[in-house]
């Protein structure tokens, strides 16, 4: 009976360390993901100010009188 409890305590004991290593592991590539996330929204945000700049029009410049006889031969 004895050997049997050993295998049970070193199964939870292994259980347990398996869980914390692939909670470790995942919140990595998690975090980075979100990362990942927070930088994609932000470039989509520069990405469609430029493209609202792009579609505004520009004010035209002021009439500009002709100059006659400056370029005369």
């Amino acid at each position: 009976m004895e050997p049997v409890i050993f295998y049970i305590i070193f199964f939870l004991i292994g259980f347990n360390f398996g869980v914390v290593a692939m909670y470790l592991i995942t919140s990595s590539k998690t975090s980075d993901l979100k990362d990942e996330i927070v930088d994609l929204r932000v470039m989509r945000s520069l990405l469609k100010d430029e493209l609202i700049k792009k579609q505004t029009k520009r004010t035209p410049r002021k009439f500009r009188g002709k100059k006659i006889g400056r370029f005369r031969e």
